[in-house]
């Protein structure tokens, strides 16, 4: 007889390893769009680019240790820090006429995007401390093989926070952000 709380953490492994495949993916988009249209991201952009990477670090954490709820705590507060920072920009740009920041997706900014998907995963995040909350403690601080979903989620992640980071010191360098950038400071015009 199978133990249910066994079943119970393949479960969670699996969801831990698909919603860090979703954060990569949702990085990755905001990448390739970014060297296709040209269309460099702002500060509140790369603050909400930066909030993703909390939340995919607080996932990668679960699947490469074993879900905790401090690793949730991490990926909690980051979507919702970078609610804040999305919801911020959808409020610079909710007056009648402002054509909003970049290109539309679907008929939306990616800022709008933004909020929407990190209030997925803030509802995502609490129901994996439920789902979680029900299983066995397992051995505690103890590396294991996350498999080959997670395998590829951490692998996907780590690739494009490596790119992400090296893109923002291109467009940046070592300063602040312009408030409405146009081209890459380390790179020849």
């Amino acid at each position: 007889m199978t133990n249910p709380v066994t079943g119970l953490g393949r479960w969670s492994d699996c969801l831990n390893a698909l919603g860090l495949l979703g954060v990569s993916g949702i990085l990755w988009f905001a990448f390739i769009w970014q060297l296709v249209l040209h269309e460099l991201p702002c500060p509140l952009c790369l603050l909400q680019r930066a909030a993703f990477v909390m939340v995919g670090l607080g996932l990668l954490l679960n699947v490469c240790f074993g879900s905790r709820p401090a690793h949730y705590g991490i990926a909690l507060i980051s979507a919702l820090a970078g609610m804040v920072s999305s919801a911020r920009q959808v409020l610079l740009h909710i007056a009648p006429g402002d054509p909003g920041f970049g290109s539309p997706f679907l008929g939306m900014h990616f800022y709008t995007w933004a909020l929407v998907a990190f209030f997925a995963l803030a509802l995502f995040l609490g129901g994996m401390l439920l789902i979680d909350g029900m299983k066995l403690k397992e051995a505690a601080n103890t590396p294991r093989e996350p498999g080959w979903l997670g395998r590829l989620a951490g692998f996907s992640f780590l690739v494009i926070l490596v790119l992400n980071v090296l893109s923002t010191l291109v467009e940046c360098g070592l300063g602040p952000c312009p408030d409405n950038p146009t081209e890459y400071l380390w790179l020849p015009g």
